[in-house]
């Protein structure tokens, strides 16, 4: 909610407008819960698929294992992505 007021009511959209929303602290702070948030709530939802359908015990643990890799991953690119800007 806080974005989208300040993509609406902000003027024109470009790289400078986007690093000025991005630099406050606060910002970031709250991209950074909001990205961790949304990586938990995925891996609850892969893990209960994971332990529903696959049934062999190995296998389930290497897939639940490289799925918190990739969710680790994709996190820390998207952190990256926005506080680099």
């Amino acid at each position: 909610i806080v974005l989208l007021v300040q993509v609406v009511f902000g003027g024109p959209l470009g790289y400078d407008r986007w690093a000025r929303i991005f630099s406050a602290q606060w910002m970031k702070v709250l991209t950074f819960v909001v990205i961790v948030s949304l990586a938990w709530h995925a891996w609850v939802g892969v893990r209960d698929v994971l332990m529903d359908y696959v049934h062999a015990a190995g296998v389930r643990l290497l897939a639940q294992i490289l799925t918190i890799v990739w969710l680790l991953a994709c996190a820390g690119w998207a952190l990256q992505v926005l506080w680099r800007l």
